[in-house]
């Protein structure tokens, strides 16, 4: 059964110029890793406030730290889903295409995604919060296991964090802004595995409906930004967006 058979958003996909795509933990949890809401999300086990804010960590670095790693490890065993395959196939299929998304685990650029935005950081990228230097995977962990009390700490003796938005923090602005305004460009807006709740990220399929954009929903369950879509499929991404992706491409070079 076709996915797409409303004459008006075939219109829009065969013309779309600027396709905007975001993405949350829903489309990651398909690759195993876990979410930090619904029924079996991080936090109904453990409390933000322990582990993801700056007082956490300046408080126990080394508890948050070990956190972290453990995370990564869950990633670096995970691999991109069919979802996130498919989203570098539609990339291919339009001029203009920007894929902004909430998670922080680069599964859409292994997945070979390219034009990527980043919301709230990567956990693969560390950095000194006293000197700014960055330090990748293999340096932080040499540090953390070298270190008398397992504290990553720079040169300068500065402490070395994950390059993640934490609670309380700001989004970085650069990504912000271009996301923000890869959506109000956009002439298509698609939104995957996200909750539509946490701002910013929540307002920028809003802000694409205001300017014109047709608006394409993927998820599991409702949500607020349900009642807005031209289309709402509802099932797991990664066997949903493959389909969408063939009548895509089906329409776009039958344009």
């Amino acid at each position: 059964m076709a996915l797409i058979n409303n004459a008006h958003l075939r219109d829009k996909i065969r013309n779309a110029q600027n396709v905007a795509v975001l993405t949350g933990a829903g489309i990651s949890a398909e690759s195993g890793i876990p979410t930090f809401r619904g029924e079996n999300g991080i936090w109904n086990k453990l409390s933000p406030q322990e582990l993801a804010s700056f007082e956490a960590f300046y408080r126990n670095a080394a508890m948050v730290v070990e956190w972290y790693r453990q995370r990564r490890q869950i990633i670096n065993n995970a691999s991109p889903n069919p979802g996130h395959r498919a989203l570098v196939e539609i990339e291919k299929l339009f001029p203009h295409f920007t894929l902004i998304t909430q998670n922080i685990d680069g599964l859409h650029q292994r997945a070979g995604s390219h034009n990527t935005i980043e919301l709230h950081g990567n956990i693969m990228e560390n950095y000194c919060i006293r000197c700014g230097r960055h330090f990748n995977i293999t340096e932080f962990d040499h540090i953390i296991d070298t270190s008398f009390d397992h504290v990553p700490r720079c040169d300068c003796g500065g402490l070395i964090r994950p390059n993640v938005v934490w609670f309380g923090e700001m989004l970085p602005q650069d990504a912000l802004e271009h996301a923000f305004q890869a959506a109000e460009k956009s002439d298509l807006f698609i939104s995957v595995g996200t909750s539509a709740q946490v701002r910013p990220a929540a307002d920028l399929p809003f802000l694409a409906h205001e300017n014109g954009a047709m608006l394409i929903e993927i998820n599991t369950e409702l949500t607020p930004l349900t009642p807005l879509v031209e289309a709402f499929f509802q099932g797991p991404a990664g066997i949903i967006l493959p389909q969408l992706h063939q009548e895509m491409q089906e329409i776009r070079q039958a344009a």
